[in-house]
C-alpha cells in the first residue's frame, strides 16, 4: 500500500507531577469508511516495535478511539467516553492489562487529512493510577498527493 500521508504523532505522559513528550514523524495512510477514520502506519526501530503496523481508529462522532498494534507485539487500547476498558498491552518484556479511561477525544479529520487529539488515564487494573496520556496526531497529504 502506498503511503500517501505524513503522520506526526506527539505523545505526552504525565506522571507524579512530571511529564515526558515523544514525537514521531512517519508515512502512512488515512482511510475513511463505515463511520470512522483509520490512521495506519508501520512502526520503526525508533519506537521499539519494528515490523509492527499500528492502526488508530476514531469514530466520526469522536466517542471512541482504538489503537491496535499488529505484529510481534500485539496490543490494543480502547479509549471511549464514559467507559473504562481493561486492555491488553504487549511490551518487549511481557503482557500487561491496563485500565483505560477517556478524558477527551476531538478530531477534525477529513479524507484530505486533519488532526486527532485525545487524552486518557491508565491504571494498573487494580485501579491504581499510572499516568495521564495526551496524544496529538496530525495527518497531512504528502506533496506528491496534494490536490
Amino acid at each position: 500500500m502506498d503511503e500517501k500521508f505524513l503522520i506526526t504523532i506527539k505523545g505526552t505522559m504525565e506522571q507524579r507531577g512530571d511529564s515526558d513528550t515523544v514525537e514521531l514523524m512517519t508515512r502512512g495512510n488515512l482511510i475513511h469508511k463505515e463511520n470512522a477514520y483509520y490512521i495506519v502506519y508501520k512502526e520503526t526501530e525508533t519506537t521499539g516495535y519494528a515490523g509492527c503496523t499500528t492502526t488508530v481508529k476514531v469514530a466520526e462522532d469522536a466517542r471512541r478511539v482504538s489503537m491496535t498494534r499488529f505484529g510481534k507485539n500485539h496490543s490494543q487500547l480502547i479509549i471511549e467516553k464514559g467507559t473504562r476498558h481493561l486492555c491488553h498491552y504487549e511490551t518487549g518484556y511481557g503482557a500487561v492489562s491496563l485500565g483505560v479511561a477517556a478524558d477527551t477525544i476531538e478530531h477534525a479529520l477529513t479524507e484530505q487529512g486533519g488532526r486527532l487529539q485525545f487524552s486518557y488515564t491508565l491504571d494498573s487494573g487494580a485501579e491504581n493510577f499510572i499516568s495521564r496520556n495526551l496524544v496529538d496526531i496530525a495527518v497531512e497529504p504528502l506533496p506528491e498527493n496534494a490536490e
